[in-house]
């Protein structure tokens, strides 16, 4: 259906061209002498329907030729547009206005002065076409190039209008971004993590992550293939078990080449949080003011909490670094270092807490056998 009305568009088109056609030609010299085009005579009638009529036969012969050209350049531009994030498109278009408004503003009064004669007039018009372009291709890529500031400044404005409406903190914080790193991802933790419902969305999984994800899934390696794998399938299971809004970011830095660098920015950029269990970029995002849920913290945070001369009955599994020293394990994970401990390897004691000690890397007990420790008070 649109083809055909495109088609008979450009028929149209043909005979108002033909006419215009037949106008320029009626004014040339050898053509005035055979006929008399200027006045309302029938040979000039008839020469003008000719022309018209031709130029229509044209265009519609022409027609679907040029259908099928725009059609194609139509489907090249729509395949461009879909690869670029929507937010990007609306940002290169406000620079395109502002980029035309600007040029228009500098033009209008300067064309004002050409406008003389016929030379000067198209000389106005072609500086003034000129300029336009110049500063519209300007204001596109500065917008583009500049598009972080944009998210900063949009984020800001919509956190500022909602603290001008009175709404809560409560509301805001559940607002926030939370952005998976790559780690936690493979980790597989997070997963529990969200189904318990603590953690409020939306979940934002950032396109370059995917991509790093995909590479160590591809990996020759055979773990890191089947971390890489492992971390797929967990994100599968997050968007398909799990009743939170699961974002994929195509937003990416092109400038910054390391994907913890990628999700410093972007956090800043959203105004996020980062969920990780990387213990380096929780250190980079503390001193970049970027927020960080790490959930080793957490899981350190969940774990039982021991005082000095609370009793255990725990099995000593293995010597340990000092002399004499054995080590336990809680179903946790967390270290008890019993003192004396050695001789009961293997064997399921009862020891009394001495001190608990909190470590980057986790919580150590160290305790004494229970006879031991009654003896020595």
């Amino acid at each position: 259906m649109l083809n055909k009305i495109f088609r008979w568009l450009l028929t149209a088109a043909g005979l108002v061209v033909g006419y215009a056609v037949m106008g320029i030609i009626s004014k040339l010299d050898f053509v005035s002498r055979l006929i008399d085009m200027e006045t309302l005579s029938v040979s000039s009638i008839i020469a003008y329907i000719i022309g018209i009529i031709i130029f229509g036969i044209i265009f519609y012969a022409i027609s679907p030729f040029i259908i099928k050209i725009v059609w194609k350049v139509i489907e090249l531009m729509e395949s461009g547009l879909q690869k670029i994030p929507t937010n990007e498109i609306i940002i290169g278009v406000s620079g395109l206005i502002i980029g035309l408004i600007i040029a228009n503003l500098l033009v209008s009064s300067f064309t004002r002065l050409l406008t003389g004669n016929t030379i000067l007039s198209l000389i106005g018009s072609i500086i003034s076409l000129i300029v336009n372009i110049i500063f519209g291709i300007l204001g596109v890529n500065i917008a583009i190039k500049k598009r972080e500031d944009f998210y900063s400044i949009f984020t800001f404005l919509k956190k500022f209008g909602k603290d001008k409406k009175g709404k809560n903190e409560t509301k805001l914080t559940a607002s926030i971004p939370k952005i998976l790193d790559t780690s936690v991802i493979i980790d597989g933790r997070i997963f529990d993590i969200l189904k318990t419902g603590f953690v409020e969305g939306p979940i934002v999984i950032p396109s370059f992550v995917l991509e790093e994800l995909r590479h160590i899934a591809d990996s020759s390696d055979g773990l890191k293939r089947t971390r890489g794998r492992r971390g797929l399938d967990i994100l599968n299971q997050i968007q398909k078990e799990l009743p939170l809004t699961v974002e994929i970011s195509e937003r990416d830095f092109e400038n910054i080449q390391e994907v913890d660098s990628k999700l410093l920015k972007l956090g800043q950029v959203t105004s996020g949080k980062i969920i990780t269990n990387d213990f380096n970029l929780n250190k980079v995002a503390e001193f970049q003011g970027v927020a960080v849920l790490n959930i080793n913290e957490l899981a350190n945070a969940i774990k039982p909490v021991v005082i000095p001369g609370e009793e255990m009955h725990i099995q000593i599994v293995k010597d340990g670094k000092e002399s004499g020293q054995g080590v336990a394990y809680l179903d946790d994970g967390t270290m008890i270092v019993v003192e004396s401990g050695r001789k009961y390897v293997g064997e399921i004691v009862d020891v009394v807490v001495t001190s608990v000690l909190q470590t980057a890397a986790g919580r150590m007990i160290f305790a004494r056998i229970k006879n031991a420790a009654e003896k020595a008070v």
